[in-house]
């Protein structure tokens, strides 16, 4: 394939961009557009196309290893890179998804459980943007801090590469007075979240008449 250098300036990617918009480049030249430039270990075409391969392969998967193999891409445009992936996957891939920026906006996806005969434990996974990635049940029953344990939570969020979750579960009673069971698993939850870099962002307690944060 022609070397950059070869290429004539006005048919580089980074200029053709510039010009004619992104629909003229194919994805070989937006790849290229985002790298820049090559080095002495290879063109930033060879670096491209075995960048392309990886994307072909892993799709939205690929992790921070999975780039460091390609000979030639150095470490300050890897992260390049995977922040122009995240950002796509984020504002336009699951633009569908709702964006779950406060309590309120949680409780919207949540009427299904209000009125439930039994608790129902769920939770939300989020990305970084605070859009939805998945919503699950993860018990049916009583509630007790032994019953919700953080890696039955976080499994799942671990999975979807989530950057928060939102946790809630109903109180069939309808009292909104949080037991000690929901206070220690709160605080469970918190403490697991923050090792594992996925914080707890609420935990809402949901009534058929209401619904309150557990601090």
């Amino acid at each position: 394939m022609m070397k950059m250098h070869d290429r004539r300036p006005d048919d580089r990617p980074r200029e053709k961009l510039a010009r004619y918009g992104t629909a003229r480049l194919s994805d070989l030249e937006l790849l290229m557009a985002v790298i820049g430039s090559g080095n002495r270990q290879a063109d930033v075409g060879k670096i491209a196309r075995e960048v392309l391969k990886i994307l072909r392969q892993k799709g939205g998967d690929v992790l921070y290893d999975d780039l460091r193999s390609v000979v030639g891409l150095g470490e300050a445009k890897i992260p390049v890179i995977l922040a122009s992936l995240e950002l796509a996957q984020r504002y336009l891939l699951d633009s569908d998804q709702p964006i779950i920026d406060s309590p309120e906006k949680a409780v919207e996806l949540l009427a299904d459980i209000r009125d439930k005969k039994q608790e129902y434990f769920v939770c939300l996974t989020l990305d970084g943007a605070n859009r939805l990635i998945a919503k699950r049940v993860v018990t049916i029953g009583t509630l007790t801090a032994s019953l919700v344990h953080p890696r039955e939570v976080f499994a799942d969020a671990i999975a979807d590469r989530a950057a928060s979750i939102i946790v809630a579960h109903n109180h069939p009673s309808g009292s909104m007075r949080p037991s000690q069971a929901d206070i220690e698993t709160t605080n469970r939850l918190k403490r697991a979240g923050e090792l594992l870099g996925i914080p707890l962002i609420s935990h809402l307690l949901i009534t058929k008449q209401s619904s309150r944060v557990i601090d």
